[in-house]
């Protein structure tokens, strides 16, 4: 009888560990600021198991407390950021701007760095982290910035540049590669950077093109860059070694 008692245990207590190892394996969850279908195939390329959920639009309050069963946050491109938020009020007719994003967002960020979450910032997503932080952005290259480069194009799927990476980088670590062939299309950039962060990638015009923490050590993941690297091909190494890293952060925590 107490060999029969012992199985019973023995056997509860497996279903008990195996339950909870499935529990450890469930799906990771996403949360895109805005979702478009770019994004989600990017990571859906990297890990199909992956659940995506779209924040946009969503009221602050729910929008908080949704993010606090997610692992990871990508902060993904749109509109203009409101110039007041960075000391440039008087140029807001020089920019089209989304109020309500921007407050969502702002909120968004605080919660994942109070819950130390993986963060990735994509166009819009690295200036927004930027302002968020302390910083402040150039609100019109061609007119305050002007180059060579054309940063945005009226056909976005040919507009394409070069960066320079900083091989001293986590992003450098990431993708393995000191320079490459970006898609991009933004009219606006980071100007003056949050104390917290440094640039680790440009254009040849001298346009900060990606930050990160000026401090890595002990910090949770995050990273940010300018170009659109949903939009290109898999084997570019500036694209899906970026997803696969905050995917991976995004899972160990």
């Amino acid at each position: 009888m107490t060999k029969i008692r012992l199985l019973i245990f023995f056997l509860a207590g497996s279903l008990f560990l195996t339950s909870c190892a499935a529990g450890r394996k469930e799906p990771l969850r996403i949360a895109l600021s805005s979702a478009t279908r770019n994004y989600e195939n990017w990571i859906h390329r990297a890990d199909s198991t992956v659940v995506t959920i779209d924040f946009d639009k969503m009221p602050i309050d729910s929008a908080l407390h949704l993010l606090e069963s997610c692992d990871g946050l990508l902060l993904t491109g749109g509109e203009d950021v409101v110039p007041a938020y960075y000391g440039k009020a008087a140029d807001s007719s020089r920019c089209e701007t989304n109020p309500a994003r921007d407050s969502l967002e702002f909120a968004l960020i605080r919660k994942a760095m109070e819950d130390k979450m993986p963060v990735l910032g994509i166009c819009r997503g690295q200036q927004i982290l930027n302002v968020a932080m302390g910083g402040t952005l150039v609100v019109d290259i061609p007119s305050d910035r002007p180059s060579g480069i054309s940063h945005r194009c009226e056909d976005y799927t040919k507009c394409f540049h070069h960066v320079n990476l900083d091989k001293s980088s986590g992003l450098y670590e990431i993708c393995k590669a000191d320079t490459g062939w970006v898609t991009t299309n933004h009219h606006q950039a980071v100007e003056n950077l949050a104390p917290s962060l440094r640039a680790v990638a440009w254009s040849a015009d001298s346009i900060i093109e990606a930050i990160e923490y000026s401090s890595r050590q002990g910090k949770p993941f995050l990273q940010a860059v300018q170009w659109h690297p949903e939009r290109m091909a898999s084997d570019n190494p500036l694209s899906m070694p970026l997803i696969k890293a905050f995917l991976e952060s995004s899972r160990k925590r």
